[in-house]
């Protein structure tokens, strides 16, 4: 919606309204036949981890991020939306799973491969005999 008089966006997103955008200016999609395709991250609480809920398609950032919050949003909690181009994300080939495979040599990398819950039930278990004999 814009005012016939002034010629700014008014807007129920309070991020709108305090940007004062004038109405009638797309000099930003002229030219442009398709919009970029953004990656959307999504932070359900302050301290929780990002994480890739979707894309959405818009002119720029600043479109993107209000698409973002009104596809993704809107039924959940949020604290924290991200877009980022999708031009702008690498990642590998599947061909290329072989450089995720682990020597066997590496074992002590993965702490799955410390056995430590005996030794810490015999400390336990030890501590458990000093109180009993008090």
């Amino acid at each position: 919606m814009a005012n016939e008089t002034d010629q700014t966006i008014d807007s129920l997103d309070p991020r709108i309204s305090r940007a004062h955008l004038s109405g009638g200016n797309h000099n930003d999609v002229d030219g442009l036949i398709h919009f970029q395709t953004y990656e959307v991250f999504h932070q359900s609480k302050r301290g929780a981890q990002h994480k890739h809920v979707g894309i959405v398609h818009a002119p720029n950032a600043d479109m993107a991020l209000l698409y973002a919050k009104e596809q993704y949003a809107r039924r959940e909690q949020t604290a924290n939306i991200w877009v980022a181009p999708s031009s702008c994300i690498s990642a590998t080939e599947y061909a290329d799973d072989d450089i995720f495979t682990t020597a066997p040599e590496k074992l002590y990398r993965n702490p799955a491969s410390y056995k430590v819950m005996d030794r810490i039930q015999a400390f336990k278990e030890r501590g458990m005999k000093s109180t009993d004999e008090i």
